[in-house]
């Protein structure tokens, strides 16, 4: 009996589940996605070359007499200018041959000033028959003898003195010196026929400075061929810009003032050099930089952000909003990249709508929702470079 009734109260409850309307499936709600329109500005395409910083001007300091290192006048890695003594060395060897070729000249002018007085007795003499002809020839030549005997003594007495200047070795150039090669005591010798000697220490210019780069020949007539940034060595109205390695856009300003009289067959380049002001000396000679040359005038050209342009099996392509608010896929060709934003030079338009945040559910054919941009721009910025 019990088992009847727990038999048709199963049955019951079945029955009336059965009866019950069936719920429908949830429905998801449309994406949401961020649109922007392609916008027309103002670019400038530029041309990047990486290369190293030149000073202008380096010069190896060299001792030009040899001797002892007496003293050292100059901190290492300080700025020094043109004349600044730098090295003494030791002056005593030098300032006793300049007192053997001063007596020396002396002499000389002694000896030019007994044999001026000869002659000019032979000459007195000569007019009453009292000296022969040969005595006469040779008092002359004797006043000759002198006067040459006097000029070497003068040279030599020249070179003593410069020797003696070159004891205080000083800044040829004004720039930045290096450490000390050699320290006080050490004795410096030259070396070879030509005199060359040790290296004491380096000096570099630092304001303006260098930096060179190679462009192809295609570039380089390009630059020269472009209406007002053609390559004038002397105006240098070819401007660049110069970033260091941990430099964004580029904040050093310059311009080229000089490109090679040939192009390297091996390479099919030609090396320009550009020069850049340096009064902070955040440019130092050596370091790692990247310059950038205009590669034509100012252009107007339609952009979007750089974010919105996807790749599919080597194409280019934008998603776009249509009036209907589904995703189209939209082909594009491309050009180049200006901070966040690249220039599309076909397959969008003004009025187009293109989907910058949530490109990973906007799926073409797909109804989108469209929301508001974020206060802090349409897209995230994009720093590649094609």
């Amino acid at each position: 009996m019990k088992v009847s009734l727990l038999l048709s109260s199963t049955l019951i409850i079945a029955a009336l589940a059965a009866c019950s309307p069936k719920q429908a499936p949830q429905q998801m709600p449309p994406p949401k996605v961020t649109v922007t329109h392609p916008q027309m500005m103002t670019v400038t395409n530029w041309d990047e070359y990486p290369g190293h910083i030149e000073a202008v001007e380096m010069v190896e300091v060299r001792a030009r007499v040899h001797g002892q290192i007496e003293s050292i006048h100059f901190r290492d890695g300080a700025e020094v200018k043109a004349g600044d003594l730098l090295f003494v060395i030791d002056p005593q060897l030098y300032k006793a041959e300049l007192d053997r070729a001063q007596a020396e000249r002396q002499r000389a002018e002694t000896h030019l000033e007994l044999a001026k007085n000869d002659f000019k007795r032979a000459e007195s003499l000569r007019s009453t028959k009292a000296i022969s002809e040969e005595e006469f020839d040779t008092r002359n030549k004797a006043v000759r003898e002198a006067e040459a005997s006097l000029a070497a003594a003068r040279a030599s007495e020249a070179a003593a003195k410069l020797n003696l200047d070159y004891t205080r070795i000083t800044a040829p150039i004004s720039g930045r010196i290096s450490r000390r090669f050699v320290t006080v005591g050490n004795l410096v010798q030259l070396q070879g026929s030509g005199g060359s000697a040790t290296v004491l220490t380096t000096i570099v210019s630092m304001d303006p400075i260098y930096f060179c780069f190679d462009a192809d020949e295609a570039t380089f007539l390009k630059y020269r061929g472009n209406a007002g940034n053609g390559l004038d060595q002397k105006a240098g109205s070819l401007r660049c810009e110069l970033s260091l390695v941990n430099e964004q856009n580029h904040p050093h300003k310059g311009h080229v003032d000089f490109f090679d009289n040939q192009v390297n067959q091996k390479t099919g380049t030609i090396r320009l050099r550009s020069v850049f002001p340096n009064p902070d000396r955040s440019l130092v000679p050596g370091m790692s930089a990247t310059v950038r040359v205009p590669a034509g005038p100012p252009v107007q050209a339609l952009a979007v952000p750089a974010i919105a342009i996807g790749s599919d099996q080597g194409l280019k392509l934008v998603m776009v909003v249509n009036k209907d608010g589904v995703v189209e896929p939209r082909p594009v060709e491309v050009d180049r990249q200006h901070g966040a934003m690249r220039i599309v030079t076909k397959g969008v338009t003004p009025e187009d709508r293109v989907i910058v945040n949530g490109l990973m559910m906007a799926r073409p054919g797909v109804k989108v929702q469209i929301v508001d941009a974020p206060p802090n721009g349409t897209a995230p910025a994009a720093t590649a470079q094609r």
